[in-house]
């Protein structure tokens, strides 16, 4: 019997659940946040020792873009759309543990080196979907940046409703993470997170933040909006 990496990942998490739900006793979920913090130590340290630099996501030979029917998520109760009248002309603020923060317009980030790729998107609800991005690889802006060799995570900030996620360096690294502001060779709507986003084959989607305004490299995790609500903090694929 095949057992992937996505199924070992998922078994994982599974059990991990099982194991809090089973200290949830009549003292209620409190009781059980000791053990949910071991697990997500365990099935972090788990995930990053799978993660490879060399693996490279592509999407399978005549799969068909999904296009439009792409699903558009996110958490304000409309559309993020940047109103350059109320908050100026957009920018993407690089900082936290570097030697030369950075303030780039989209312009910036367009004379900068891009990349193309068609890739899928994993969803922690199951589904995929395959789309072509273009944008800036963001090892190529900690690069620019000057990051400090004690910074392990990286934070993404967004302008929908203070979103954020927080990764791992490694995977921020990873050649296939780009800061995206172009999908199936069309700049960015606000349905799929414009003017720019965080894209990667390497996480799960709820990562993936959107609306994009800041990057800042720093020392610890710092959680999520979804990792915040009992989502998995490292959600590596």
């Amino acid at each position: 019997m095949k057992f992937s990496r996505r199924d070992f990942l998922s078994a994982a998490g599974l059990s991990a659940a099982a194991l809090v739900l089973g200290a949830c006793d009549s003292e209620g979920p409190k009781r059980a946040a000791g053990l949910l913090a071991d697990a997500e130590r365990v099935n972090r340290k788990v995930e990053r020792s799978l993660f490879r630099h060399t693996s490279m996501d592509h999407a399978p030979r005549g799969a068909a873009a999904s296009g439009d029917s792409f699903p558009s998520y996110f958490v304000s109760d409309e559309v993020p759309v940047w109103d350059t009248a109320a908050m100026g002309a957009w920018r993407l603020e690089v900082g936290g543990m570097v030697r030369t923060p950075l303030s780039l317009s989209l312009d910036d980030l367009m004379r900068l080196e891009r990349r193309t790729q068609r890739v899928n998107h994993y969803c922690v609800e199951g589904w995929t979907a395959v789309a072509e991005w273009s944008g800036v690889p963001v090892h190529v802006l900690a690069e620019l940046a000057g990051v400090d060799p004690a910074a392990k995570v990286v934070d993404f900030e967004s302008f929908d409703d203070a979103y954020h996620e927080s990764w791992d360096l490694e995977s921020v690294l990873h050649p296939q993470t780009l800061v995206a502001y172009a999908k199936d060779g069309k700049m960015l709507t606000p349905a799929y997170g414009a003017p720019a986003r965080i894209h990667s084959p390497v996480k799960l989607g709820y990562k993936n933040t959107k609306y994009l305004t800041r990057i800042r490299f720093i020392a610890e995790p710092n959680g999520g909006y979804w990792s915040d609500r009992g989502y998995e903090w490292y959600g590596g694929l």
